[in-house]
C-alpha cells in the first residue's frame, strides 16, 4: 500500500485501540525508538502502552528460557485480542521479533511494523500495516522510523492532548 494509505490505516488502528481501551505494546531491535513512542502514546495521546525492555526481565528470560523468546514470553502474558503490537527493527529478520509478531497474530492483535534494509524481509509480511524504509543505512532507517512514530502519535490525537495540557 502507499505511504498515505498505510499511515491512514495505522492511525485508524491506533484510534480504534484507544477508543476500545486496548493496549499498545511496542518493541523491537530499535528499543529506544519504541520506548520514545511508548512515552508519547502514554503521556501525549493518553493511551495504555507498554514496552518489554526491563533489563532484569530480558536477562532472566534470555538466561532461563532462550533469547529468541524474550518478547514472545511477555506478549503471551499481556496481549489480548484487539491490542496493537508496534514492531520497530531495522532488518526485519531477528528471530525474537518474528516470534513476537507471530505470537501477537495468534492472540488476535493488530501489528504495525517498521523495517528497513532488505525489501523482502520476513517482518514485512507479518503486519496489518508495514512501513518499510528502502535504505541500508542504519541512521537513515532509524531517523525515518522516529519521524513516522512522531507523526502517528500526533495524528492519533497527541497534538490536541498536548495543546490542551498547556
Amino acid at each position: 500500500m502507499s505511504l498515505d494509505t498505510g499511515v491512514t490505516r495505522a492511525i485508524e488502528i491506533l484510534s480504534t485501540v484507544r477508543t476500545n481501551g486496548r493496549k499498545v505494546i511496542g518493541n523491537g531491535g530499535s528499543a529506544a525508538i519504541a520506548i520514545h513512542m511508548h512515552n508519547d502514546l502514554c503521556k501525549v495521546v493518553g493511551m495504555r502502552a507498554l514496552t518489554f525492555t526491563d533489563p532484569s526481565l530480558l536477562t532472566a528470560l534470555s538466561n532461563d528460557c532462550e533469547y529468541r523468546t524474550i518478547y514472545e514470553f511477555p506478549l503471551n502474558l499481556w496481549t489480548e485480542p484487539g491490542d496493537l503490537l508496534i514492531v520497530i527493527i531495522r532488518s526485519g529478520r531477528s528471530e525474537n521479533i518474528l516470534r513476537a509478531a507471530a505470537a501477537s497474530t495468534a492472540r488476535g492483535c493488530h501489528i504495525v511494523t517498521f523495517s528497513g534494509f532488505d525489501p523482502d524481509n520476513d517482518l514485512r509480511q507479518m503486519g496489518t500495516v508495514n512501513f518499510y524504509v528502502p535504505s541500508n543505512t542504519y541512521g537513515f532507517v532509524e531517523v525515518a522510523h522516529q519521524a513516522l512514530g512522531y507523526y502517528l502519535t500526533d495524528a492519533t490525537g497527541g497534538a490536541n492532548v498536548e495543546a490542551s495540557n498547556g
